[in-house]
Formats: C-alpha cells, sequence, structure tokens
C-alpha cells in the first residue's frame, strides 16, 4: 500500500470510459433481464440498485484501507458502474451530476459540507 500523494493525473481516458459505459447502460435499458446484468438491475428497481451502490461502496472503503493497488481500482469501477446504473434507474444523467460538480467548483469542500447540514 502507498500513500505518496501522487496526483490522480488526466481524467480523459476515465471521461472516454464513462461515454462508453453510459451508452452501454442506455442501450441495454431495453434489453431482456435474463440476459443482461444491466437489464435485470435496472428491472429490479432503484432499491436493488441502491443495495448495489452501497455495497460495492462498502467493498471500495475496506480495499482502499487494507487492500492492494488493483483491489481498489476493481472495485472503484465496480462502484462507478453501479452508480451509473443507479442514476439511469433514477432518470438521472452524467450532465446533471457534472452541472452540480460545476457549481461547487471554488466553494470549500468544508463550508459546502455545513452548507448542505443547515438544508
Amino acid at each position: 500500500m502507498s500513500d505518496d500523494g501522487a496526483p490522480l493525473g488526466s481524467a480523459e481516458a476515465l471521461a472516454a470510459a464513462l461515454r462508453h459505459l453510459a451508452a452501454v447502460i442506455d442501450a441495454r435499458a431495453g434489453a431482456d433481464p435474463a440476459s443482461s446484468y444491466t437489464a435485470s438491475l435496472l428491472a429490479a428497481g432503484s432499491r436493488k440498485v441502491a443495495r448495489k451502490v452501497s455495497e460495492e461502496g462498502g467493498e471500495l472503503a475496506l480495499a482502499i484501507a487494507a487492500e492492494p493497488g488493483e483491489a481498489v481500482l476493481g472495485e472503484a469501477a465496480d462502484l462507478l458502474f453501479h452508480m451509473l446504473v443507479g442514476l439511469r434507474v433514477r432518470g438521472l444523467s452524467l450532465d446533471q451530476v457534472a452541472d452540480v460538480l460545476s457549481q461547487r467548483e471554488g466553494v470549500s469542500g468544508l463550508a459546502e459540507k455545513a452548507a448542505r447540514a443547515k438544508d
């Protein structure tokens, strides 16, 4: 395990991967749930997808704490996939997520969190 503070690097490859994954999820939305894991998750609804996001988030947290880098990367990929399925099942888009992130630019994370706590 390393805590060397290495930069995250460019998000260009991740952006391309997310575009592709979003297109695959959209394409599988109408597929037969018996033949597509993605379609089966979407057909099961938001509660099932929420449980998967929670499960994958927990697995990522545990991997970050104590697993090798490859395990962390695998769990991060799993969480991103299930998060995208969750957005799709709720009728929300990546553009909407990007808008929220853009609105938070230049705002201290501590200040943003405090503002949410007041709501």
